[in-house]
């Protein structure tokens, strides 16, 4: 399906990655930055991403991104690290470094590929979803630390920061065509199912929705714990699906990754839920809608990443990493009656406000 059907344009989800070698990479860093080490490619939806190891045994990101990326929303992303850096410099998050000339980001080509060059924070730890129980401790220190990323970007506005990007919720609504990647079945009728009641419950309640820039993407692999100690967390990572959107998306997201997948389904998810409330507590009308949001989240990552990965056969086990836990969780979440996943939203926040 190409994505010119869709309402929403994302090219940069149809288009390969940049081909640079690795010691491309380095002459880059070299002549951008100043550095120079042992680099290790990791994996990436759009940007190629480097793991930088100097010699003092410290460790950065390099990143260069896809050619077809906007400047505008590659400054965005820095301009949002640089702000929480500044409102909240305790908080553990990504951190952008200036290059030799003082620019967050730099023009470079390789090959005929023109893009941006950056240097970013790279915290040793695990990333994790290599924690098999995460405690329910760290679970809401979780959703404190997500609160607090968007207490300190309230107010921040950028020309690019109402860019349109197909992981943004607010577009659920325009996947319908992409369903076609998904085998036929019950678990495409469970997603179908999902993106309706998204349609015609939360879609015409986003007017009267706070709204603000958010992180967007606070999945497993972009949060980094220690390796020693899995209940410290090191950093929060990728501000690449960072949009301007319903505050309380940025809730849904982080716990739809914390839904169980057998047992209770709901409880893992509504510690993060209850941490965040703590820090930046959500309205009543925020809280209501959580039962439709958690399951959106679930089914717009399987109806993309369905699609992206017959795109993308060579990025297959990248783009998927997640789905096999998503079926789990949106079969686990359909089977509550939706009244009591509501209702224990709301009461375990209540409880939260009077302790």
């Amino acid at each position: 399906m190409p994505l010119e059907n869709l309402a929403v344009d994302d090219s940069l989800l149809e288009a390969a990655p940049a081909r640079v070698t690795d010691a491309q990479a380095c002459a880059v860093l070299r002549q951008q930055f100043g550095l120079s080490g042992t680099l290790e490619k990791l994996g990436g939806e759009r940007d190629l991403n480097f793991r930088v190891m100097l010699e003092d045994g410290s460790s950065r990101l390099f990143k260069l991104s896809h050619p077809l990326e906007n400047p505008d929303v590659v400054d965005f992303h820095n301009q949002a690290m640089r702000r929480i850096e500044l409102r909240d410099p305790g908080l553990a998050v990504q951190r952008v470094h200036p290059s030799l000339e003082g620019q967050y980001a730099t023009f470079v080509e390789i090959d005929g590929q023109r893009m941006l060059a950056r240097l970013l924070s790279f915290e040793d730890g695990m990333p994790l979803h290599c924690v098999s129980h995460p405690t329910p401790t760290f679970r809401r220190v979780i959703g404190q630390s997500i609160a607090r990323l968007d207490v300190a970007l309230q107010g921040f506005a950028h020309p690019a920061a109402g860019h349109a990007l197909l992981w943004d919720m607010q577009h659920a609504a325009h996947l319908r065509p992409l369903l076609v990647h998904i085998e036929p079945g019950p678990g495409r009728s469970l997603v179908q199912r999902s993106l309706e009641q998204y349609a015609s419950v939360v879609v015409p309640s986003i007017p009267g929705l706070r709204k603000q820039v958010i992180h967007n993407d606070t999945n497993p692999h972009n949060i980094i714990v220690d390796a020693h100690n899995p209940d410290v967390l090191r950093s929060i990572l990728d501000f690449g699906d960072m949009v301007h959107a319903p505050l309380v998306n940025e809730v849904a997201v982080a716990a739809s990754y914390h839904l169980g997948q057998v047992g209770d389904v709901l409880e893992p998810a509504l510690d993060v839920i209850v941490g965040y409330h703590q820090c930046n507590p959500l309205n009543q009308q925020e809280l209501a809608l959580l039962p439709e949001l958690l399951a959106t989240r679930l089914a717009l990552a399987l109806c993309i990443n369905s699609w992206r990965a017959e795109l993308h056969p060579d990025n297959r086990q990248y783009i998927l990493r997640n789905t096999q836990r998503a079926w789990a969780n949106l079969k686990a979440l359909s089977a509550l009656p939706r009244a009591e996943t509501e209702d224990r939203i709301a009461s375990a926040c209540l409880r939260a406000n009077r302790a």
